[in-house]
C-alpha cells in the first residue's frame, strides 16, 4: 500500500521522487527551537549554512532512530534498505532501527522505545500520518525532530521537517508522456486506460487527478480506469478486465510497478501490443522491461531513494547543520521529490536507483 498526504501545495499527499524539486518552506519556530544551534554545535559559516562539501565530513556522533512499516511490498523494502545503507556511510551515525510492523500500536511503541532511548533525531514512515501523529508529536515535544517521510502527520508540531514524493506531479508526468506521444501521432480520439492503486487513498485521487489535468491540456480524456490494490495479483485481474474489455487500446497508465508485475503478465498473455503503457514508482524491474523494448515505454518515479535523503537531513538537523546548497541556516522543513520520467533514453541513468518488485 502507498502513502497518504493532506490536499495542500506543500508535501502533497504522498509516492516517489529522484531530484530535490517543488516547493520549500522555511521551517516553523517551534521546528527551529528544537533543532537550533547549541554551544555543542558547529558555528555555521558565515553567509548561511556550511562551507560547500562540509557537510559529509565527520562531525559530532549522532544517534539516529528509524520506524517504517513492514516490507511486504518492493518499494517498502528499498525504503528500509536505502534508510540502512545511507546511514553507514557516515562514521559519525549510529542508526537504530526498530522492527518493522503493519499494526499501528506496535509501531506506536517502538517509536515511544526510540523516544525513551533518547535519540538525537527521528525518522519516521508511518503506517498511518494520521494515526501516529501524537506519538510524531510527543518526540517533538520531548526535544526530538522528527524527519517524516513521506506519509505525512496533519499536524505540523509533530514534525520538524517533511520529505516525500509528489503524487498529483506522477500523474502530470504520465499524462504528458501519453498525451504528446498520441498528438505527435496525429490519434484522434484514442483510447486510454488507467489502472489506479486503492482509489480511495488521497494519493491515487491525487495521481488520477493529475494524469486527467495533463491529458486535457493536450486535448484527450481517460476512457476507463479501474482501481487495484498495489498487489501483483490485484494488477493481473484489473489489466485482463480492462484488456478483455477494450478491443483496441492506444495508451495504459499503471500507477504502480509493483502491480504492475501482474499488468505486463496479464498483457503477455493477451497477447496484444498494439498500445504502450507508462508505469509508475521507478523499479528495476520496469526500467529492464523498458530497456529491452516493448508495450512499457517509460514510468514516472517516486523512488525509494527519498529514505536515503532523509536520513541524510536527519543527520544535518542533529548536527546543526543547514544544506550546502542553500543559503539558510537550518535544515527546510518541506521538501517534495521531483517526479521524473524514464525512457529507453535515460534509463541507465537511473537503473541504480531502482528497486526490485
Amino acid at each position: 500500500m502507498r502513502e497518504q498526504r493532506p490536499n495542500q501545495q506543500g508535501p502533497r499527499p504522498t509516492r516517489r521522487g529522484i531530484l530535490l524539486g517543488g516547493a520549500v518552506v522555511a521551517a516553523g519556530s517551534l521546528a527551529a527551537a528544537c533543532t537550533s544551534n547549541t554551544e555543542d554545535d558547529p558555528e555555521p559559516a558565515a553567509g548561511g549554512g556550511t562551507l560547500a562539501g562540509d557537510n559529509d565530513k565527520a562531525g559530532k556522533q549522532v544517534t539516529l532512530g528509524f520506524s517504517a512499516p513492514a516490507a511486504d511490498h518492493g518499494w517498502i523494502a528499498a525504503i528500509a534498505k536505502n534508510a540502512e545503507e545511507q546511514a553507514k556511510k557516515y562514521s559519525d551515525v549510529t542508526f537504530k532501527p526498530v522492527e518493522p510492523t503493519n499494526d499501528i500500536n506496535q509501531q506506536i511503541s517502538a517509536v515511544e522505545s526510540l523516544i525513551s532511548a533518547k535519540v538525537n533525531v527521528l525518522v519516521i514512515l508511518p503506517n498511518d500520518g494520521e494515526q501516529l501523529n501524537q506519538v510524531g508529536r510527543k518526540a517533538m515535544d520531548a526535544g526530538i525532530p522528527v524527519v517524516n517521510l513521506d506519509r505525512v502527520f496533519p499536524d505540523n508540531l509533530s514534525y520538524r521537517t517533511w520529505i516525500g514524493g509528489d503524487n498529483y506531479g506522477m500523474g502530470v508526468s504520465a499524462g504528458n508522456y501519453i498525451g504528446k506521444k498520441l498528438k505527435d501521432k496525429g490519434v484522434a480520439d484514442p483510447v486510454i486506460v488507467e489502472i489506479q492503486g486503492i482509489a480511495t487513498l488521497p494519493l491515487t485521487q491525487d495521481r488520477s487527478k493529475g494524469f486527467e489535468d495533463a491529458l486535457k491540456s493536450h486535448g484527450f480524456s481517460v476512457t476507463a480506469k479501474q482501481d487495484a490494490k498495489f498487489t501483483v495479483e490485484s494488477g493481473n485481474q484489473v489489466a485482463s478486465n480492462l484488456l478483455q474489455a477494450h478491443n483496441k487500446i492506444d495508451a495504459m497508465w499503471n500507477h504502480d510497478d509493483d502491480q504492475g508485475v501482474g499488468v505486463l503478465a496479464a498483457i503477455k498473455q493477451s497477447g496484444r501490443d498494439e498500445f504502450f503503457m507508462v508505469g509508475g514508482a521507478g523499479s528495476a524491474n520496469a526500467m529492464r522491461e523498458i530497456k529491452g523494448g516493448g508495450v512499457l515505454e517509460a514510468t514516472v518515479t517516486y523512488s525509494p531513494s527519498m529514505a536515503a535523503s532523509a536520513i541524510k537531513l536527519a543527520r544535518l538537523i542533529a548536527q546543526g547543520k543547514g544544506m550546502t546548497d542553500l543559503v539558510e541556516l537550518q535544515v527546510p522543513q518541506s521538501i517534495t521529490l521531483a517526479s521524473e520520467t524514464i525512457t529507453k533514453d535515460n534509463v541507465d541513468r537511473y537503473m541504480p536507483l531502482g528497486f526490485e518488485s
